[in-house]
Formats: C-alpha cells, sequence, structure tokens
C-alpha cells in the first residue's frame, strides 16, 4: 500500500501566495511559523491550512520541505529583518526620487538569511535602474534584485476596497491571478463600460471569472438571441436572455412578446 506524505500550506505575507510544503513533523499545525526551503534559500512563513496527507504520485512537482518549527532566534531574525527592510525602502524611495527614476517602488523582500534584497516597482515602461542598483550596493552591502511588476500584483500589494465594498479578491482570497477576458462578461450580459468591470488595478475585475463557467454551463440549451424558434405560438426571433431565471424572450411576427422557460422549450 502506498504510503502518504504529510502536505502544509503556508503563506510568506499575509497578502501573499499559497504555496505547498513538505511536511516531515506532523506535529506542525495551522498558525505555526516554520521555516521552509525555498529557491532562494531558508525563509519563515505561516501555516494557514491543517497538514492533510496525500498521495506522493498526486503531490506537486519539486515539492520542498518545511525544515522546522521556527525557533524564538528565528523570530527575532525576523523582527531584524523586517527592520531592514523598512529603511531599505526608504533609503530607495529617496534615491528614485533623487534621480528622477519613471518607476513607483511598491514593495520589498529581505531574504531571511539577508543575503539579498528584492525591490518589487511598477513602470509605464522599461526602466534603466544601473545607477539605483549601485546605490542599494553601496548602502547595504548585499546582493541588490530589481524587479518589475504589473497592475494585478500591485494591487495584490497596496490591497484596496473594490466598488462591492469588500477588499480586492486578489488580497483576500484568490492565490493565483488567472486570465480575466472581455468573453467572460459579455457571457454574463454585463456592461462592458472599462469603469463599470475594471479594478483598483484597471484591470477587468477577477470576480468575472468567478461564475463564468456556471453561465456557459446554463446558456448551453438555450437559443442565441436573433435566432428565430418555433412556439406554440408560432415563429418567432429570440430577442432576450435571462440566463439565472432560465428564461428567454421571443418576439412573434405579430409583434407581440412571450417569455418561454427553457424546461418547456
Amino acid at each position: 500500500m502506498e504510503s502518504l506524505e504529510l502536505i502544509v500550506v503556508i503563506k510568506f505575507k499575509k497578502e501573499g501566495k499559497t504555496y505547498s510544503f513538505g511536511c516531515p513533523d506532523p506535529s506542525i499545525a495551522k498558525d505555526d511559523q516554520v521555516i521552509v526551503e525555498t529557491d532562494n534559500g531558508l525563509a519563515i512563513g505561516t501555516v494557514v491550512a491543517e497538514v492533510s496527507p496525500l498521495l506522493p504520485r498526486k503531490a506537486p512537482a519539486n515539492l520542498k520541505k518545511v525544515v522546522r518549527k521556527a525557533t524564538e532566534e528565528d523570530l527575532r531574525t525576523r523582527e531584524t529583518n523586517q527592520h531592514l527592510e523598512a529603511v531599505a525602502h526608504q533609503f530607495c524611495q529617496e534615491r528614485i526620487k533623487a534621480r528622477d527614476l519613471p518607476m513607483k517602488l511598491i514593495d520589498l523582500d529581505c531574504l531571511f538569511d539577508r543575503s539579498k534584497l528584492l525591490f518589487y516597482f511598477s513602470a509605464e515602461n522599461r526602466v534603466d535602474f544601473r545607477e539605483l542598483v549601485k546605490d542599494l550596493v553601496q548602502r547595504f552591502k548585499t546582493r541588490i534584485e530589481l524587479r518589475q511588476i504589473g497592475a494585478r500584483q500591485v494591487a495584490r500589494m497596496v490591497r484596496g476596497f473594490g466598488i462591492c465594498g469588500r477588499e480586492v479578491c486578489c488580497a483576500s482570497l484568490l492565490r493565483n491571478l488567472d486570465r480575466v477576458s472581455v468573453k467572460m462578461a459579455k457571457e454574463q450580459n454585463m456592461s462592458l463600460n472599462p469603469e463599470k468591470i475594471s479594478g483598483l488595478c484597471g484591470r477587468l475585475m477577477c470576480c468575472l471569472s468567478f461564475e463564468y463557467d456556471g453561465y456557459v454551463a446554463m446558456r448551453k440549451d438555450m437559443p442565441k438571441c436573433g435566432k428565430v424558434i418555433p412556439t406554440a405560438e408560432g415563429p418567432g426571433k429570440v430577442v432576450r436572455q435571462n440566463i439565472l431565471a432560465g428564461e428567454f424572450s421571443v418576439e412573434l411576427e405579430d409583434g407581440r412578446e412571450i417569455t418561454i422557460c427553457i424546461k418547456d422549450a
């Protein structure tokens, strides 16, 4: 019988993505602080879900491991790193302004062992930041990486409230930022006014994708608008669809309009 592997889900930042790790210690529980292996070395994160068993063949590829629960020393190291991040953020802002660079600093990360500082910024176009990197290396004596991010990633980091009155989905409930298309808005009979279907990032709202598959399934057996179909009262043209109600409206040849339930069509 194939043995199960324990999997734990971890976040490195409150508003960040979640990641799965192998968990050799079954005593680890939700809300624990843990040290894990990453592509950039060791990092400290928070367990956001209970440990769950999974067949090894179903586990994510190249699954990295939890090293240990965070110790008091690890937590002190994180506090030191957070202070360094605050200092580096202020210094970088000052140098961007001094060099008049067309970029906006959004966030930064200090690796757990302080071997690298990673700065995230947004900009309309490509930016020549070589002199800025020199300033940062000279000041902090460590490896520096500047990474340009898109509008949706900016919204996730900055956070805020959408037109629905709730915190933006990208920062609260979405693990990944999946592609959203105008087709999704059309399928749900939504207004194509950019102001009504765009989020804080200026891109299409992530929530357009939440019910898209449901609308596609409900519309599958419904005649398209403009199609002439036979009805109990004679032929007519489909002029409207009410997907949620499972109804569509038909204009008859004599000008009358009737509503037909898809179950009765």
